[in-house]
């Protein structure tokens, strides 16, 4: 089946292309070092539903010895199938999907500058889709104390970002905010090891709902035999927080390093999540490095999460409307499989080959499990997906 929305082999010459013309424009002095770093990544759920395809390309330049640049462009190409929400017709059957198709641009840049023992770092960031507008702010700081041992982090980020549904047919512009806080430590208990603690808090209000996500039922106080469908209503407001830890060990006698991390989220949406993260990086030889990784991830559903609404006595909004924006108003319902009580897996493996002092390719396999627990949602609205990702670093 053929998209409108592809990244063509054209597309990628013209990227590395632009790329490597500003690269090798950046004025170079010192002991300043540049790079140029290019990934293609595939994205590819089971059953033929969501691929996505995307073109990554990072340029990073040291201005001065205090002061670094940073510019990243992103180009997915997404097209597929993927659940609707909506209950399936007989139980047993598979749950309905709906194809869908977009091209997102996005680019962020920042400019890092080193003060005397503080380090300050500036972002911006914008991503465009057919339908979502989003544009990003951010401001971190990094403070040296204990003789460079120990790293206060302090940071903030802002987003504003513009929903624009016109295909279902939406007359205005939906608007959502976030903003995030971020405060943490790192301290070096030893030459070769150092941990890490931060706690962020964010909050987010405008519209929440997925535009593309319905809920099923029958109008019990019109009629008890009627079966319709109406868009999910989420809540125009969400508090969060998070607890994150992390552990960076060298073994020089393995030529290997351990790095682990726990992150602990919670939100007012009524879900809570626990991930680990395991990285073991193993240097083999001089130019090589392989880097097997696990991540595993579990949450509990959100409050107003319902695979079936009647069963639970929900009593959904039917004005036209009201399906246009979501009401913002209680009773609040979703049946995304997203926000479900599930699990996942990731595995993977990259492999990292520095082939001369100024360039390095690297290529990367991850598998992707993810599953409903909560006996309820079926099992085929959860994705299984494999990801390949090849890129090339340059240094000069």
């Amino acid at each position: 089946m053929k998209y409108p929305f592809t990244i063509t082999p054209r597309d990628t010459a013209r990227c590395l292309l632009f790329g490597l013309a500003l690269w090798l424009s950046l004025p170079k002095s010192g002991r300043a070092e540049d790079t140029l770093t290019f990934k293609n990544q595939s994205w590819q759920e089971d059953d033929h539903r969501i691929r996505v395809d995307s073109q990554y390309m990072l340029l990073e330049s040291d201005l001065t010895t205090s002061t670094h640049f940073k510019l990243m462009g992103l180009i997915d190409a997404i097209a597929g199938a993927t659940p609707t929400g909506e209950k399936p017709a007989n139980a047993g059957d598979p749950v309905p999907l709906a194809t869908m198709h977009d091209r997102r641009k996005a680019w962020d840049t920042e400019l890092f500058h080193q003060f005397s023992r503080v380090g300050v770092t500036a972002g911006f960031a914008n991503s465009r889709e057919s339908d979502y507008v989003s544009n990003g702010w951010s401001l971190n700081t990094v403070t040296d104390f204990n003789e460079k041992n120990t790293n206060l982090l302090i940071g903030y980020g802002r987003t504003d970002d513009k929903i624009n549904e016109e295909k279902l047919g939406w007359t205005i512009k939906r608007p959502k905010t976030g903003n995030d806080f971020l405060v943490g430590v790192n301290q070096l208990l030893d030459p070769n090891t150092s941990i890490t603690a931060n706690i962020s808090y964010g909050q987010s209000k405008g519209y929440m709902s997925d535009p593309y996500k319905i809920v099923s039922t029958t109008m019990l106080d019109v009629d008890p035999g009627f079966y319709y469908t109406v868009p999910e209503n989420r809540p125009q407001k969400k508090n969060k927080v998070s607890l994150f830890v992390g552990l960076n060990r060298n073994y020089e006698n393995l030529h290997g390093a351990l790095d682990g991390s726990y992150r602990y989220y919670h939100d007012t949406f009524g879900i809570s999540s626990h991930t680990l993260s395991l990285l073991w990086l193993q240097k083999i030889g001089e130019h090589v490095t392989v880097q097997p990784s696990l991540r595993l991830y579990r949450q509990s559903a959100a409050d107003f999460y319902y695979f079936d609404t009647d069963a639970a006595g929900i009593v959904t909004s039917y004005e036209p409307v009201l399906g246009e924006t979501g009401t913002g108003q209680a009773p609040f319902y979703s049946s995304d499989y997203r926000l479900s009580r599930m699990q996942t897996v990731d595995a993977g493996l990259k492999i990292t080959w520095q082939i001369k002092p100024w360039l390095e390719i690297n290529a990367a396999y991850d598998r992707y499990v993810a599953r409903g627990l909560d006996h309820v949602t079926p099992q085929d609205a959860f994705s299984r997906a494999s990801t390949y990702t090849f890129g090339l670093k340059l240094t000069h």
